[in-house]
Formats: structure tokens, C-alpha cells, sequence
């Protein structure tokens, strides 16, 4: 079996750290670099609910997508939420490693994983990486369908592909208009609007889409959106994530054993439209 080492060292080969953004907080939190790793856990969030669900299984490295701490802090006391995550890890001889921003723009990256969820097409990058010179790096990824269909079709296959949450799917845009090619970016996807717009999509498939970004790209151009989850967007990540630790576990003789957190860990808890509501949405609502 690898030494936690070991196995830092092909995830930081996968992503590697200097390629995230500089406000970023990737890497390993937490973990004894000598110790042997047989089992991985793969999850969006390092909450307690996800945390416990690694000891129960036994995993000796949780890998995360969102980082425990993103801004500095000055006590990991158990009378902190975050800090009694750091003393369950530690007790429970578990490592904790980020793969955060240096993810999103992989080849492949979490908008691959995404679009693969979706079954769509991809053409290429949203946002390039200007340092690949390959062009398959970048934010987001422009995607096409195999076949044509209307946002109605778009957004009920977004519904049912990816992980259910409270929210669902919501979609801004004429619901009969067609839809060849799409934009999509998993997690905060707002500030690309002009990277979407430049693009010449039909639609763009993201999460956490607020009111006024979005009313103001609605008046710059009739491009549909569709906002998912936060956490849908992204959990198609660490199915792909696993499959790639597999494959050099495989190639070295490690014989690791990876799962893939199946918790829903995204923050809201129940949808109910309000009556008015209801009877003006359109049928395609998911």
C-alpha cells in the first residue's frame, strides 16, 4: 500500500497546486505524510456529515473539492464546527487534501465531468488557459448536443441527469426556443457571462446565478440560462476524480479502494412555489 505521500503526489500531479487561483486554499489540510493509505473517500464539501460517513467507511484520505479553510483562522478548537472536523479527521488518523480551483480548469476538469453527466458534445474551453498551449485547459467548457431541442428538453435533461436537490433546475429563457449549443461551468458560473456571450451559445448551464447578473445578461442577449445547484453542478466531479486515482492506483500495483460520497450536501433543504407561483410557471419547471 502507498504512504500518504505517495498518493499526494500523483494528485498533485492530476491538479497540480501552482495552477490554482491565488485566493485559493488547495492542498492537504491534515494528515501524517508517512502513513499508509488503502482507502480514499471523494466528496463536494468537508462537512462533519461527510467527515463522519469517512470514518464509518474506514478511509484513511478524504479528497474534497471545497476547501475546510478558504480564509485564514486562528483556532481548530472542536467548539467550531470547522475545527471539530479537524479533530474527527485527526482522531480517526484521516488526511484531508483540497483539489479546489486547480480542478476547475483540468483536462479533464469539472465542467467535464459536467458535460459528461449532460452527455454532451465538448468543443473546447469557455475561458482557455493562456499557458496550455494544447487549448484543452480552461473555465468552463463549450459543449453541442448531438441533436437539437428546446430549452424545455434542455432543462428536463439537466433535471434528470443530475443529482436531485431542493432547488432543481430553473431556466430563464423562451422555453420553446432551440438549443444546439451550450456553455456550461460547474459551480459560481455568473461572472463568465461575457466568456457566454462571446461564445455563440443557445444556453448556459451553471449554478448560483443571481438576480441582477442575470437580468442584465438577459437584456444584453437572449442566451437561455439554466441554473442548477451549486453542489449538482460539481458532484459529477468526483465520480471522474476516482475514476482517474483508480487508473494510477492500477498502474502502480496500490490496490486502493475508492468510493465516492453519495451524501447530498447542498445547503437547502426544501423548494415549495408559492400558489401564484405555481400557476405561471411554465410546465417545464424541474
Amino acid at each position: 500500500m502507498p504512504a500518504l505521500n505517495d498518493v499526494l503526489a500523483a494528485l498533485d500531479a492530476l491538479w497540480p497546486p501552482e495552477r490554482a487561483e491565488q485566493w485559493d486554499a488547495v492542498g492537504t489540510v491534515c494528515g501524517d505524510p508517512d502513513a499508509e493509505v488503502t482507502r480514499v473517500l471523494f466528496a463536494v464539501d468537508p462537512v462533519q456529515e461527510v467527515v463522519d460517513e469517512a470514518v464509518t467507511l474506514g478511509a484513511d484520505l478524504l479528497i474534497t473539492h471545497h476547501p475546510l479553510y478558504l480564509r485564514g483562522t486562528t483556532t481548530v478548537a472542536a467548539s467550531t464546527f470547522k475545527g471539530r472536523v479537524v479533530h474527527t479527521l485527526i482522531k480517526n488518523d484521516i488526511a484531508l487534501h483540497v483539489v479546489h480551483t486547480n480542478a476547475d480548469t483540468a483536462d479533464p476538469g469539472v465542467s467535464d465531468a459536467l458535460a459528461g453527466a449532460l452527455d454532451l458534445r465538448i468543443v473546447g474551453p469557455l475561458v482557455p488557459d493562456a499557458t496550455d498551449p494544447e487549448g484543452r485547459r480552461g473555465l468552463g467548457r463549450i459543449c453541442e448536443l448531438d441533436h437539437p431541442e428546446t430549452l424545455r428538453e434542455f432543462t428536463e435533461r439537466a433535471a434528470a441527469r443530475l443529482p436531485a436537490t431542493a432547488q432543481g433546475i430553473r431556466a430563464a429563457g423562451d422555453p420553446d426556443r432551440t438549443v444546439r449549443r451550450v456553455a456550461v461551468s460547474g459551480g459560481s458560473g455568473d461572472s463568465l457571462f461575457g466568456a457566454v456571450r462571446a461564445a455563440g451559445v443557445d444556453a448556459f448551464l451553471t449554478a448560483d446565478l443571481r438576480h441582477h447578473p442575470s437580468s442584465e445578461a438577459r437584456e444584453h442577449s437572449d442566451i437561455a440560462l439554466v441554473d442548477a445547484a451549486h453542489w449538482a453542478t460539481e458532484w459529477p466531479w468526483t465520480e471522474q476524480a476516482a475514476a482517474q486515482l483508480d487508473e494510477i492506483s492500477d498502474r502502480h500495483g496500490w490496490g486502493l479502494r475508492t468510493h465516492v460520497s453519495r451524501t447530498v450536501t447542498d445547503p437547502w433543504t426544501a423548494h415549495a412555489a408559492a400558489p401564484a407561483a405555481r400557476a405561471a410557471a411554465p410546465s417545464f419547471s424541474a
